[in-house]
């Protein structure tokens, strides 16, 4: 089973900064400079340059969103089973979202977001850093920079923006960014001690909550249109449609079309 070098704890220590370009930027740096304590996580009230999947940015407003990176050291883990690292920071915010928006309308979209209803709510965007050498084939995985925008009280978002909404928009209340950041540091850090235990459930939990399971949704990939019905997320991290036959596509490999 496997066994961190040092007990942590995530949300310690904890760093606030009223703005940063990134903080999966500033995480980055702290392990690049060889200051990166596993734990570790960063809140910041503004991001000028806030991450997304594959190269989108992720639009906060100052001062309204949990713009969140925490530092993991995943010892222990392969990189051969990385989606388990994602799909455990997505249940624990899914946790965390569902609390405060009334939980069964939140389910988590493969691979990596957190929907109410057919509404964007949050996003994750994972950051590894991985040694230079491999040892029996294997690279080895030295740290996790887990990123996490929660939209909390923004209430007006930029027009281009796919149908966002925050949990001020669910409940009407205005909450206290910091004090939510480490409620959620406190859940994240429970979840992520399971998967260092070995939960074999961790796949299993994150189907159940899986947006549009057993609808059949309106896919794109290159030039082809199709529909197909969302069966489930396979332990590889692919998403398995089932239309005239069964596929499995990687991340990247389809867009959903609404």
């Amino acid at each position: 089973m496997p066994q961190h070098s040092a007990p942590f704890t995530i949300g310690i220590p904890f760093i606030e900064l009223p703005t940063v370009d990134s903080t999966n930027n500033y995480a980055m740096a702290l392990v690049h400079e060889g200051l990166a304590q596993p734990g570790t996580a960063i809140l910041a009230h503004d991001q000028t340059a806030g991450k997304g999947q594959r190269g989108k940015v992720w639009v906060a407003g100052k001062n309204e969103n949990i713009n969140l990176s925490v530092i993991v050291k995943p010892e222990g883990l392969i990189m051969v089973n990385q989606f388990e690292l994602v799909a455990t920071t997505a249940l624990a915010l899914h946790q965390f979202f569902a609390k405060y928006a009334h939980g069964e309308e939140t389910r988590i979209k493969w691979p990596n977001d957190i929907y109410w209803r057919d509404r964007k709510a949050a996003g994750i965007l994972i950051d590894n850093v991985l040694s230079p050498s491999q040892k029996r084939g294997i690279t080895d995985w030295k740290w996790s920079i887990i990123g996490m925008g929660i939209n909390i009280n923004t209430t007006s978002f930029p027009p281009h923006l796919n149908q966002p909404v925050s949990l001020k928009q669910i409940s009407g209340i205005d909450y206290v960014i910091k004090t939510l950041a480490k409620e959620l540091c406190s859940i994240l850090d429970h979840h992520i001690h399971t998967l260092f235990n070995g939960d074999p459930s961790i796949i299993t939990r994150y189907n159940q909550l899986l947006f549009k399971k057993d609808v059949t949704v309106k896919f794109k990939k290159e030039n082809r249109i199709f529909e197909a019905t969302v069966k489930k997320v396979n332990t590889n991290g692919q998403l398995v449609v089932q239309h005239a036959m069964e596929e499995a596509f990687d991340f990247g490999q389809v867009e959903w079309l609404h």
